[in-house]
């Protein structure tokens, strides 16, 4: 089912310094991991990419309120030791928010990043927090997308942040021509984030964070519809979950030719401006 179109919507290179965050102890724990204390060659990722079969992942960085956990240098030097297989996703320092839109378009200008993405669980603020507006803005002049969490957390942090409705909503409202990516499906508010995407042309779901066999029967029977067929991007979130993993079952979703087609790669390469 998969081919080198096949693109990642969400992933992250796990470094010591990502995994050790102690937003990420509950997860540990749940899946009886334990945080790597070396640093693992960018390598290992591309490793599983090939094995599964996806051609292009969407890298992303993450900036916590304490810091970088994975900065955009790193995420940029890894783009460019591997520019046909990664493409990289800004985020930056929202408690500054001139410094961060300052960030975001070098990123984009000068390292060729193709998003945002901010996590508000994070944070500890919705979308609509007032520091969110001037990133909102400059991601619709630069044309890329703001990539963001929908649903309830794994970390042990508050999962109200992530409700589509009203948040993701009233951000489409007031930034109908910002492209928003709500990743990890919005579950338990699954329907919620269909309505959101069935209301606003630019609004998107990526399923990573899941597995196949554990996509809510809304959200496959939305992928089915004619304009949910073009709303919805396959993602892993490597490494909580990997890239096969995430592919398997894929085949049972009773989905036909086309739409698995633009599930799996032809609607990121649309969003994010990938090339083929």
């Amino acid at each position: 089912m998969t081919n080198a179109l096949a693109v990642d919507a969400w992933m992250q290179h796990p470094t010591p310094g990502f995994l050790s965050h102690r937003a990420f102890e509950s997860l540990m724990r749940w899946t009886g991991q334990e945080p790597p204390t070396e640093e693992i060659p960018i390598e290992a990722t591309v490793a599983a990419m090939d094995e599964a079969g996806v051609g292009t992942g969407m890298l992303s960085a993450w900036h916590a309120p304490s810091g970088p956990m994975i900065g955009n240098d790193q995420v940029a030097e890894w783009c460019a030791a591997h520019p046909d297989r990664f493409a990289g996703l800004a985020s930056v320092d929202l408690a500054r928010p001139m410094e961060a839109v300052r960030e975001l378009r070098r990123r984009v200008e000068d390292d060729g990043f193709k998003g945002l993405r901010q996590l508000p669980w994070l944070w500890e603020t919705p979308p609509t927090d007032r520091r969110f507006y001037p990133l909102f803005a400059a991601c619709v002049e630069l044309g890329i997308p703001f990539c963001t969490q929908v649903g309830h957390t794994g970390p042990l942090m508050p999962s109200e942040v992530g409700r589509p409705i009203p948040y993701i909503d009233q951000v489409a409202i007031d930034f109908p021509e910002l492209v928003i990516v709500g990743g990890h499906i919005g579950y338990p508010w699954t329907e919620e984030m269909v309505a959101v995407c069935r209301k606003h042309e630019n609004v998107y779901i990526d399923t990573s964070a899941y597995t196949p066999k554990r996509y809510p029967r809304e959200l496959i029977d939305y992928m089915k519809t004619k304009s949910g067929r073009r709303k919805v991007l396959w993602g892993s979130n490597f490494p909580m979950i990997g890239p096969a993993a995430a592919l398997e079952g894929i085949g049972e979703l009773g989905l036909d030719e086309e739409t698995t087609g633009l599930f799996l790669g032809g609607n990121a390469r649309r969003v994010f401006g990938l090339p083929g």
